[in-house]
């Protein structure tokens, strides 16, 4: 373990997540984890400094988890999960001293006000509803269609569905007509509904302090929900500075004077650049882990940097490398759904295996034969990671995975 320093900020981290929880152990910043009550045999037995905190129950007892964490001497809480953002925005407004950052937690976990934010903020965004019923999902569908002057047999141009205040892509559905309205549950909505943008959708990962970009990823998705790699292709990466330019307006529009963002954008055809959402949080498909492969240093502890009130400016600029050019290669991974519906044991395709940028994976054998249908983009069952130097062999390479079946 990696001594201590008392003159740095001590942080709470909220969520359980063994990769942060090892970079935290390697770094120099004191820490506690606040997770669920499940970890705390591990955390005892590792020695690990725990708390435990049952993040569902959302009652008067909230703030006194802020209390703890004050009367520790903590400094700042830095959420780890989707479901930790509303809980890091009320921690903070304790622990800082500033009661606006409440407010702004809950903005980066609403999608519909986060885009109304967007908006007012001069973002281009596209069109946006929130749908309380299937009725409404019709609606929207047919209406976007009309502006569109679609004709009575052109095919419909699809909308979007998406989850209120959940991660990624779950709760992600593509509606194309109102028969696949059919087959939503009444118990997904309220729901988010947007147009959908024809052209280019990627990911930037932005460490923020003190309302500036000190480290700015592009994430290439290869296939929304299955593949991405990092960094970009020359192709994505000649966007940087107008990307920049966005986070800017992020920065701004949201008040964020420090943290971690993962915002989504799309690039159209005409070159235009619209905004998807924000978190304000790690994003999944272990794009930290991948970033790190690619440029060497640790995501989980530069996060810690931006969030720590102590950190100094020296502090910054030796721990980030320059983008793009200090990468040493393209890392990606594939995240791996079964392609059957009944499947025994788990079998590498020999193909993968054998390619010279396959590293390792994280898949395990079945727990049950039957597989699920995946509903919308659904969650995959492990990931598959690769490394080289060329990153059209990288696409290529991500792209040609979902014809192969990893369980049999």
């Amino acid at each position: 373990m990696t001594p201590k320093n008392p003159e740095k900020g001590y942080v709470a981290i909220l969520g359980w997540k063994l990769n942060a929880i090892d970079a935290l152990e390697r770094f120099d910043r004191r820490y506690v984890i606040v997770a669920p009550p499940w970890a705390e045999d591990y955390a005892t037995e590792h020695n690990i400094p725990y708390i435990p905190w049952d993040f569902e129950r959302l009652d008067e007892r909230s703030i006194e988890i802020a209390h703890i964490l004050e009367e520790k001497g903590v400094d700042v809480a830095i959420p780890l999960f989707e479901e930790t953002v509303e809980w890091a925005g009320a921690i903070n407004s304790v622990l800082l001293k500033k009661p606006r950052l409440m407010g702004q937690s809950i903005l980066f976990r609403d999608k519909a006000l986060m885009k109304r934010r967007a908006q007012l903020g001069g973002i281009r965004v596209g069109i946006f509803e929130e749908g309380n019923n299937k009725a409404d999902v019709i609606h929207f569908l047919k209406r976007v269609n009309q502006a569109l002057l679609k004709l009575d047999g052109d095919p419909n141009d699809p909308i979007h569905l998406k989850a209120f205040d959940k991660a990624g892509c779950l709760g992600h559905r593509v509606i194309r007509t109102p028969d696949d309205v059919d087959n939503i549950s009444d118990d997904e909505f309220p729901v988010l509904m947007e147009s959908h943008l024809d052209g280019y959708e990627f990911a930037v990962e932005a460490f923020i302090k003190d309302r500036k970009v000190r480290f700015m990823n592009i994430s290439q998705y290869v296939t929304l929900g299955y593949s991405v790699f990092v960094p970009a292709s020359p192709e994505l990466e000649i966007w940087r500075s107008r990307v920049e330019e966005e986070i800017e307006k992020l920065i701004e529009t949201f008040d964020i004077d420090f943290g971690f963002i993962h915002p989504e954008y799309f690039v159209t055809n005409d070159g235009k650049m619209y905004f998807g959402e924000v978190a304000y949080r790690p994003p999944g498909f272990n794009a930290l882990e991948l970033i790190e492969r690619a440029y060497g240093f640790n995501c989980y502890q530069g996060i810690v940097l931006m969030f720590d009130p102590k950190t100094t400016e020296d502090e910054i600029k030796d721990f980030f490398p320059k983008e793009v050019v200090d990468a040493k290669g393209y890392a990606g991974c594939f995240g791996v759904y079964p392609r059957r519906r009944v499947v025994s044991e788990l079998k590498m395709p020999e193909e993968t295996e054998q390619d010279e940028y396959f590293e390792f994976h994280e898949l395990v054998p079945p727990m049950e034969n039957k597989v699920t249908k995946r509903t919308a983009f659904g969650t995959h069952w492990g990931l598959v990671y690769f490394f080289g130097d060329d990153p059209y062999r990288m696409e290529s390479l991500l792209k040609a995975q979902e014809e192969l079946d990893f369980y049999v």
